[in-house]
């Protein structure tokens, strides 16, 4: 199913440019590549039949195991991304990647680089493959990447790995994207007071230390599970896993995805699978609120409203709080 690499079949013209919305869910169902891609892209670029694209995924939503994959720049989340897949195939699942790229804070471009280590996958149709351009969003992920998710699962994905932008101590956004999250380290990122000041950190359910055949792998481990010490937990909470890899040469995944399966059967005997399910679904309800509220804003600068609250603030005649309050009162109209 990857979008690279596939025969062109009759009628591929029309599902590049369809807007008939039954259709492609149907023909994602079955693993047409081109499908998906036409469904993701209608998603990213925020098009007036996602209402219509949402509403025909919701009756697969929650079907597919999401696990984010983050960290730093450099420390082999692609290379880990790409093994993790191979793990998966191996035992019969279907997998979708999406993996996010940095865009250009002057042109916009991206350069979507990252499924170029993951070529090895490029023809099995039980593997699909897209990157994603951040678009300036903040968090490590593309605005769109939550739709593009539940696309994946429309489309039958047993797995869905998301790998973020590489990111620095705060950007924590994935974490509430997936069911399981992997955060990265390699050895040298620092003492152990970097290791606790790091956020990022805290979100973790497995850490990966990548290129453990570098030195001082052991102080990084040591930094990590002192960290995990720190924290407090009460009977029966999750403690986060410390796996050693060194992705480039294929070693340690296995330990990798046997962490994955047993943080997965801790939250289906907790509970927590469905809280966490519950929480993205949430996320997700506000971020579509938000963003129509943005718009109906935006569309009140067209008017005198705005603009006259805006005068009476800055000559002292009314405090932003009381304009802010008649600006919803206007949207509620």
């Amino acid at each position: 199913m990857s979008e690279a690499a596939e025969s062109v079949p009759a009628g591929t013209t029309s599902v590049r440019r369809s807007r008939d919305v039954p259709m492609l869910v149907e023909r994602a169902r079955t693993g047409d590549p081109r499908a998906v891609a036409r469904l993701i892209t209608l998603v990213e670029n925020g098009d007036t039949l996602l209402p219509a694209i949402a509403a025909a995924l919701a009756p697969y939503a929650g079907q597919a195991q999401v696990v984010g994959l983050t960290g730093s720049p450099g420390v082999g989340k692609s290379t880990t991304t790409n093994e993790l897949v191979r793990a998966l195939r191996a035992r019969g699942h279907r997998v979708g990647v999406l993996a996010v790229d940095p865009s250009s804070p002057f042109t916009g471009g991206a350069i979507l680089g990252d499924r170029v280590r993951m070529q090895d996958h490029a023809t099995d149709p039980g593997v699909y493959i897209r990157s994603m351009s951040s678009r300036g969003h903040l968090g490590g992920l593309a605005a769109a990447t939550p739709q593009a998710v539940r696309v994946l699962e429309g489309a039958g994905c047993d797995v869905v790995l998301v790998e973020t932008v590489g990111v620095g101590q705060a950007e924590v956004e994935v974490a509430s994207l997936a069911d399981t999250t992997l955060v990265l380290l390699a050895p040298g990122m620092g003492d152990a007071i970097q290791a606790v000041k790091a956020g990022i950190l805290e979100i973790a359910d497995v850490f990966v230390v990548n290129k453990a055949d570098r030195d001082g792998v052991d102080a990084t481990v040591r930094d990590i599970q002192g960290m995990i010490a720190l924290g407090e937990r009460g009977p029966g909470q999750w403690r986060p896993q410390v796996v050693r890899a060194v992705a480039a040469r294929g070693e340690g995944i296995d330990d990798i995805a046997a962490a994955i399966d047993k943080h997965r059967g801790w939250l289906v005997e907790h509970g927590e699978l469905r809280r966490r399910q519950e929480a993205r679904a949430a996320a997700e309800i506000e971020a579509i609120a938000l963003g129509t509220l943005r718009a109906r804003i935006g569309s009140l600068r067209d008017g005198t409203e705005l603009s006259t609250l805006a005068a009476k603030v800055a000559e002292g005649g009314l405090d932003p709080y009381a304009a802010a309050d008649t600006l919803l009162a206007q949207l509620a109209r």
